[in-house]
Parts: C-alpha cells; sequence; structure tokens
C-alpha cells in the first residue's frame, strides 16, 4: 500500500508539473509583440501612411510567434507600428493592451486567441467577430486593412459574411491572404479552374460562394492572395494545396468594386509564409507603398 501511495504521489506531482509547465508556455505564446511608436522623423517618403488600422489573425494553433517576426520588421523599418494586442476566450470574452486613437499612423492590431486547437474553425469565426465587433464600437473603426495566414483567413471570411452589422458598420479596404485554404475538399493533385466549383463538396466554401454572391460592396476594395510551394512541389506548401488558396479567386469573380491578385513563392512553405522577409515587402508594399515606389 505504502508503495502505491508513493506512486500516485509522484505520478500526481508529473501530472501538476505538466499542468504548470503547459500554463506557463501557452502564456508566452500569448504574449503579443511589443509595440513601438512611429516617430515623425522616421517617416518614409517611399510610404504612404494612414489611421486605417490593419488587423493580423493568426491561423490554427497560431499564437505571437505567427506574426512576431512580422511585426518586428515593419517597426525596424518604420513603416508601421504595433498598438494594440487583442486576445479573445472561447467565450468570446475580449480584452485589449494598448491604445488607438485617431492620429496613429499606419497602426497594427494583434489578434490572438486563448484557445485555437479546435478541430475545425468555426469557434474561432464566433470569437473573431466578437473581436470585429468590439474593435468597431469601442474604437469607432470605419475601415480596415486584413492579414490573415492559413485558418484564419477562413475565420475572417465567414465572420465578416455572417453578419450584416459588419458589412454595414465596418468597410474593408485591403485583405492580405496567406497560405488560405478557402476551399478544402479538392485535392493537391488539381490545377485551378474556375469549373471546379461545380466538384466542390466543402458545405463551408458553397456557403460562402452563396453569401459572396449576395454581397454587393459599393467601395473599391483590394484582394492579395498569398501562396507557397514547399521544395519539389508546384502543387502545396505542405499544409495547404495551391488549388484550395486559389478557389478564393472564384468566390471573387465579377465583382467590379473587387480588384484580386495573387502571387506564388516557389520553395516556401505553410510556416515560412509569415516568416520571409521577400514576403514582408511584398505585403508592405500593397498595404502602404505609393505608386512609384520601387
Amino acid at each position: 500500500m505504502v508503495i502505491i501511495k508513493r506512486f500516485f504521489k509522484r505520478f500526481l506531482l508529473v501530472i501538476a508539473s505538466l499542468v504548470v509547465l503547459g500554463g506557463c508556455v501557452q502564456l508566452y505564446l500569448l504574449r503579443g509583440t511589443t509595440g513601438r511608436p512611429l516617430r515623425e522623423r522616421d517617416l518614409r517618403a517611399d510610404t504612404k501612411y494612414s489611421s486605417t488600422p490593419t488587423i493580423l489573425i493568426p491561423g490554427w494553433g497560431g499564437s505571437t510567434v505567427t506574426y512576431d517576426k512580422m511585426i518586428n520588421y515593419y517597426q525596424d523599418q518604420h513603416l508601421a507600428q504595433k498598438v494594440l494586442t487583442v486576445w479573445v476566450s472561447p467565450r468570446g470574452r475580449v480584452r485589449v493592451s494598448g491604445r488607438l486613437s485617431k492620429g496613429q499612423k499606419n497602426p497594427l492590431i494583434q489578434v490572438l486567441y486563448d484557445w485555437n486547437y479546435d478541430q475545425t474553425f468555426h469557434p474561432q469565426v464566433k470569437q473573431l467577430t466578437s473581436v470585429l465587433t468590439y474593435l468597431q464600437q469601442h474604437y469607432g473603426i470605419r475601415q480596415v486593412n486584413i492579414i490573415a495566414h492559413s485558418y484564419g483567413g477562413n475565420e475572417f471570411l465567414h465572420a465578416y459574411m455572417d453578419s450584416p452589422a459588419l458589412q454595414r458598420n465596418l468597410k474593408l479596404h485591403k485583405l492580405i491572404f496567406i497560405g488560405v485554404p478557402v476551399e478544402e475538399s479538392l485535392s493537391a493533385r488539381l490545377e485551378y479552374r474556375y469549373h471546379l466549383i461545380r466538384h466542390s463538396h466543402d458545405k463551408n466554401f458553397l456557403r460562402l460562394r452563396q453569401q459572396m454572391q449576395a454581397w454587393q460592396p459599393n467601395y473599391p476594395l483590394s484582394i492579395y492572395n498569398i501562396m507557397g510551394t514547399k521544395p519539389g512541389s508546384t502543387r502545396t506548401d505542405g499544409s495547404v494545396p495551391v488549388v484550395q488558396a486559389e478557389m478564393l479567386r472564384s468566390l471573387v469573380k465579377d465583382h467590379p468594386t473587387i480588384s484580386y491578385q495573387q502571387r506564388i513563392y516557389p520553395n516556401t512553405t505553410h510556416s515560412q509564409l509569415h516568416a520571409r522577409k521577400t514576403i514582408f515587402r511584398y505585403i508592405a508594399h500593397q498595404l502602404w507603398g505609393k505608386d512609384d515606389a520601387k
């Protein structure tokens, strides 16, 4: 009996230690990237500055790490400034750290989910809706840019299309999608063709298509779709088949006010899409570059 009791005590101690360690790791992953203010003397001649915020949305399992390099690069280059970290719980409770004011130039808002390891992205759709609604109501935001990686793009599209209030009160300016699997039923062996819509078995995509057909924004909107291919492949980045990401083009077809561009980066895996400086520079130019800038 004594031996059994000792075993269980040690077992419980190990479990408790693992729980504490896991909690510490999660706190570290959800710390948020440190913001640094843009100073007037550091503003660049080749960059457009405005008060339109850019919201950064991570994908499945995403954390501070997802956009840490990107945010720091933009701050180092005096292109933008991180001003807010927004955390959202599984129940949709929103917490905010930082300050967003009208005078800030190219503000960045980092979204972090307390838990985003679910089997589908639908729980995060509800949570992201809470975040977007909170930002719109508490900060008076009327227009935003979006950067979304992987499932973060699915979450944003569904959150926005499911909400007439967001469509009415929050205009979209520029959307940057990075390795987003808009349609998940198509095989990586396929090349993109518009007629593949008829072969889709993805209920989420088909529902989104109906919503997009009914949605007719009366303002100009630009969408940039970034994809990668892993070494030795032209069809997948290792996690998301190119055709699944490229189906985004089908959703915006025939929308007169929406412009669409896409770019594929060879030898770039799914995680490298949000970690390479060449992609940072491309995104920065689309968001804040002047037309005559090289």
